[in-house]
């Protein structure tokens, strides 16, 4: 048998920012037209859109007209879109009037421990999923210990990990590193470690990036 291609991803994203369920969700989709003789290799890296939130976080139109000068009808429109592209990727955006957007730093502390059981995708996943689709706050420790549990982590492992603050210092050093390297947005895709896509580009466009990534 031939051997595997190798392709590391890292995808540098948070939580709680919806173009990156959709950029991972597209680039599934473009991995999926490639050769299957891939060995992907995905490691997800953290970064927080909004570090200075409190823990009970704040609305989120509020939040959006606040930060982009966005109107409500604005923000309504560019939910409407997003739940349609959501639709499309077989991903559900539940937005509603109390949709609120939250701090996610320990999110990231449990996602980097995840990585050591080999669980940091399913992890993340079902983190999109608790937030975008079932509204849940990822600032609250009630809820990310039942997400660790319902992907088949221990939870009491978990709450040491966060109790301890076990990984906080090297997740904030991951963080200042991406940003040291330019990443100011999410999500950002780095192929081999040395091609950089920022946003999350169609299908077609990511695979143009991962075939010259694999040839160079």
């Amino acid at each position: 048998m031939p051997a595997l291609t190798d392709l590391r991803i890292d995808i540098v994203s948070d939580v709680v920012c919806p173009w990156c369920i959709v950029g991972y969700l597209r680039l599934q989709q473009a991995l999926a037209k490639l050769d299957s003789k891939l060995n992907v290799q995905l490691h997800w890296q953290p970064f927080e859109l909004n570090p200075h939130l409190p823990a009970e976080g704040q609305n989120l139109r509020e939040h959006i007209q606040q930060k982009y000068g966005s109107s409500v009808e604005q923000s309504e429109t560019a939910r409407q879109q997003l739940k349609q592209i959501g639709s499309d990727l077989g991903f559900d955006f539940n937005f509603n009037s109390d949709s609120r957007i939250y701090n996610t730093f320990e999110a990231h502390q449990l996602l980097h421990w995840a990585a050591t059981y080999q669980k940091q995708t399913e992890l993340k996943l079902a983190l999109f999923e608790a937030y975008f689709s079932q509204q849940l706050a990822p600032s609250d420790r009630e809820n990310l210990l039942a997400v660790v549990a319902k992907v088949g982590l221990d939870s009491s492992l978990a709450e040491q990990v966060l109790n301890e603050k076990l990984y906080a210092e090297e997740v904030r050093e991951k963080e200042y590193s991406w940003q040291n390297q330019g990443i100011k947005a999410v999500p950002a895709f780095i192929f081999n470690q040395r091609f950089l896509l920022s946003g999350a580009q169609n299908s077609d466009t990511l695979i143009q990036v991962i075939e010259q990534s694999l040839q160079d």
